[in-house]
């Protein structure tokens, strides 16, 4: 993922003068291209991520279009009085880049995890989160980003995660897309997880169980036409994210059925438990440690369907 938007927000820059990117000291060489084509307009920030958040409002203020990058919890929880009273108080179209979210950077231990994010960042007025499923995804919530005149936290991956999409799909920011249809369980995924969900609709055919994958990239706006939608046709619908259970993507889907007059199907949440993972190991490691793998969402579905 990190990847794709190096090259990505390298091809934005070179078509339009106003986008900057700050970074908090890390990517340089990533970003040697774009400092090739647009050396005026990358900046290193050091490891100062609130400062960094500062200058972004400063720019957006002055007409034009920053792109904070950094590690997620440094971007996100470090700088978040920054984000909320510069940015989002003034409605400011900064993109706030978090790359490692969740467990990518699980052999790291708890420090670079980052499985809070997506609770603090849509809790804040004015801000849309975004978390795409692949890189396919990335490039073209990019694009929606920069077009998008507000706040917006892009939530990102590593390096390495499969690509889902064969074709590039109608992206827009709040609105779900369709990676496979089913009929009987609804998988409703946001960010990185995306092949899981895949792979258990996968797991899902082979016991006779037709599935429909969903990318909700997009947690807030949610998607509640969509929402409609599935908890009204399926038997079982369930939310797949690398992120707390406590106020990410299933949070804000349970949230919304509390307020609203849905006969619900049985609804499930999968993410990582209220605590801190503090046994390091690779990322595959440790979701499988925590239930969060295919055959584990798997044998819960079937469980849910039974």
């Amino acid at each position: 993922m990190r990847n794709a938007f190096a090259e990505q927000i390298t091809c934005l820059a070179r078509e339009d003068e106003r986008v900057v990117l700050l970074s908090g000291d890390i990517g340089n060489r990533l970003f040697n291209d774009f400092k090739k084509h647009c050396p005026s307009r990358f900046f290193n920030c050091g490891i100062a991520e609130g400062n960094m958040t500062g200058m972004a409002a400063g720019m957006a203020l002055c007409g034009l279009r920053p792109f904070t990058y950094t590690i997620t919890p440094f971007n996100t929880s470090r700088c978040f009085e920054q984000i909320r009273v510069d940015v989002c108080h003034h409605n400011l179209p900064v993109v706030i880049a978090g790359v490692g979210a969740g467990l990518s950077y699980a052999s790291l231990g708890a420090t670079h995890h980052s499985c809070e994010d997506i609770a603090i960042m849509r809790s804040l007025p004015n801000m849309t989160v975004i978390c795409p499923g692949d890189a396919v995804e990335v490039r073209e919530a990019l694009k929606a980003s920069l077009n998008h005149d507000g706040p917006v936290y892009l939530r990102l991956g590593k390096v390495k995660e499969p690509v889902i999409h064969a074709t590039v799909p109608d992206f827009i920011i709040g609105k779900g897309i369709i990676i496979r249809e089913g009929t009987t369980a609804c998988l409703l995924n946001t960010g990185n997880t995306l092949p899981l969900a895949e792979q258990t609709a996968i797991n899902l055919k082979k016991r006779g169980i037709s599935t429909r994958v969903v990318s909700m990239h997009t947690v807030k706006p949610l998607d509640l036409d969509l929402l409609r939608d599935a908890f009204s046709r399926f038997q079982l619908v369930a939310t797949v994210e690398e992120h707390s259970l406590i106020g990410g993507l299933g949070s804000s889907v349970a949230e919304w059925l509390a307020d609203h007059q849905v006969r619900p199907a049985r609804f499930i949440r999968f993410g990582t438990p209220d605590e801190f993972l503090s046994k390091c190991g690779t990322q595959e490691q440790i979701r499988t440690r925590i239930g969060l793998d295919p055959d584990s969402i798997t044998d819960r579905i079937c469980a849910g369907l039974s």
